[in-house]
């Protein structure tokens, strides 16, 4: 699997009862011509804590591949042919994170493996504010990787923001929002809610946080829980 330097966590509201008409229309349309033109779509899913939100993640060779490659997707024929059409199942697409693997080899390197019909894919996000990613990731490593490994859990990707300038602004993202995002892969949807109770007793973990890193510290992280569409590679 290519290892994409430059992605992006989409998440859209969708209008009532419209999701899977979006999904089909996705997966049958757009799919293949994203993928042709190097906007490779990493994976799709259903938000398993809200009906109407369509998350999908997509990755990019880099920067410069990023914008040639949505030039030619969105002003290609086939997105002017069909837009319209998506178009009206959307009330927002501009919940964007755009995000770069923490280290080299940290982003996802799992993707297209075998997994259970059941499984669902986890996304946790931090919100950093003006703390340095490198320093997040450095207590994240070790204060929180032991205890998920000594659980038994295993990051699939661990993410941050990618602070480069939007070099296609027809497409907004959120440019004021530094995260570090860790992904893993469930098992089924009980794993993960098991884990998120676990989660919460935790104690301790936060005692030796240098004090620059508080601040991603003071607001519980954004728990994603990702269902896989029928064509999503990461499952």
């Amino acid at each position: 699997m290519p290892r994409d330097t430059v992605l992006e966590l989409r998440q859209y509201t969708l209008r009532g009862g419209q999701r899977d008409t979006l999904i089909s229309m996705f997966e049958r349309q757009f799919l293949e011509p994203l993928n042709a033109v190097g906007a490779r779509v990493l994976g799709t899913f259903r938000d398993l804590d809200d009906p109407d939100r369509f998350v999908w993640i997509r990755g990019f060779d880099d920067m410069i591949a990023r914008k040639t490659a949505l030039a030619a997707f969105y002003e290609g024929p086939i997105w002017i042919a069909h837009r319209t059409a998506a178009n009206a199942t959307i009330v927002d697409s501009d919940n964007v994170l755009l995000l770069r693997p923490e280290s080299p080899g940290e982003g996802f390197k799992s993707a297209g493996e075998v997994a259970g019909d059941e499984s669902i894919i986890g996304a946790n996000i931090y919100y950093l504010g003006d703390v340095e990613p490198s320093q997040f990731a450095t207590f994240f490593e070790h204060n929180v990787l032991p205890r998920l490994s000594a659980a038994g859990i295993r990051p699939i990707a661990t993410l941050v923001s990618e602070e480069s300038t939007n070099n296609y602004p027809r497409l907004p993202i959120r440019e004021r929002d530094r995260a570090f995002i860790w992904f893993t892969r469930w098992a089924n949807v009980a794993a993960e809610e098991a884990f998120a109770g676990r989660f919460s007793t935790w104690s301790g973990w936060r005692d030796s946080a240098p004090e620059s890193v508080l601040p991603a510290l003071m607001r519980k992280p954004e728990r994603l829980r990702l269902m896989p569409t029928t064509r999503s590679v990461l499952r």
